[in-house]
């Protein structure tokens, strides 16, 4: 059922016609090498002779798919490009190289450390489940005193299921109301999903539910408030849906709920308070790099510090004699996040 979903999901389709494009252009590629030289270089001549046409009269090529950024960066390799690059830059096509390198990076080194033995896993989560009053400390203890088993506190809060979630608003130019839907994962920290509405309900914050609980990953516990958004009717569709046990918070006890209440501080701090937003697809729009700033680039002290998805690829640079000198054949580069608002900052091998 799983894969029947993926399958019929906008990421498998845009991966499919991506790679059929590919076939295509080098089904095309080796039907041009099979031709005579006399014929390549007439036609190369004949295709300049109209790229020129378009050039003389400023005529803007439409955007590029990302099939057709991939095509032109693999054919790059094989010549000269910079003598025939028209419809961008150089600076844009080596941004593009550098793209494909990083998601090859990505791909190449995913796994990152191994998880738990799955008998640990589950007695952690059955300990959890049988002893509603224990933190992640006293079962860490309980495990290496009793059982002879050395789990730290930190990872036992990241085999501890435990969802979060809760609203914020936010108020646009035209002074209309908008509610943010955040769901976090207590144990990692990480942002597990948001969205916008004008208008929550109770359907549409249990379809959020769906997008935000995947069933690969269970999850045993949820924790919200008694919003009358979370109806009896949304906690029985999760409790037989999902398999969680629905936790709702006392009455006017906002610490009960601490994690999400810091999360939506967060948002506010570092986001919200330096913009207001257009509309509700620009809220969203704007929260998106920060959500993927928040979950990958940004250190949270509670993990370590550490961060929500620790990237296998993020390495310091060769040991350093002198920890306060930066080392000779590296540079450090800073990336935007919302337009300079925040920076992340890593290494980059100097040019040789």
């Amino acid at each position: 059922m799983f894969l029947s979903r993926f399958a019929q999901g906008p990421a498998f389709r845009s991966g499919l016609a991506t790679l059929m494009e590919l076939l295509s252009d080098g089904t095309r590629f080796l039907m041009t090498v099979s031709r005579s030289r006399v014929a390549l270089g007439a036609e190369v001549l004949f295709l300049r002779k109209q790229l020129a046409y378009y050039q003389e009269h400023e005529i803007r090529p439409r955007r590029l798919t990302d099939a057709a950024r991939l095509s032109l960066v693999l054919w790059s390799r094989f010549f000269n490009w910079k003598e025939s690059l028209a419809i961008v830059t150089t600076e844009t096509l080596i941004r593009w190289h550098r793209k494909g390198f990083k998601f090859y990076l990505h791909w190449k080194s995913r796994g990152g450390r191994p998880a738990l033995p799955r008998e640990i896993r589950q007695l952690i989560a059955s300990m959890v489940k049988e002893n509603v009053t224990w933190g992640e400390e006293r079962i860490a203890s309980e495990l290496s005193l009793k059982l002879g088993t050395y789990v730290s506190p930190r990872t036992v809060g990241k085999y501890w299921r435990i969802v979060a979630c809760d609203f914020l608003v936010a108020v646009t130019v035209r002074f209309q109301v908008l509610f943010v839907f955040l769901v976090m994962e207590v144990g990692s920290r990480r942002i597990l999903h948001y969205n916008v509405t004008a208008h929550p309900t109770a359907d549409w914050t249990l379809q959020q539910f769906r997008e935000a609980l995947p069933d690969e990953r269970p999850h045993q516990f949820l924790i919200h408030d008694r919003d009358s958004i979370f109806s009896s009717e949304l906690d029985e569709e999760l409790q037989t849906s999902f398999g969680l046990r629905v936790l709702r918070t006392p009455v006017r006890a906002p610490k009960a709920n601490a994690y999400c209440e810091r999360l939506i501080g967060t948002v506010r701090r570092e986001c919200l308070d330096f913009m207001i937003p257009m509309s509700e697809g620009h809220l969203r729009r704007t929260l998106r790099p920060w959500v993927e700033h928040y979950n990958k680039g940004r250190p949270h002290s509670s993990l370590g510090p550490g961060m929500p998805e620790e990237s296998a690829a993020r390495q310091l640079p060769t040991p350093r004699t002198h920890r306060h000198k930066l080392p000779p054949d590296c540079q450090i580069r800073a990336k935007d996040i919302l337009c300079g608002l925040h920076h992340e900052y890593s290494w980059e091998n100097c040019a040789a």
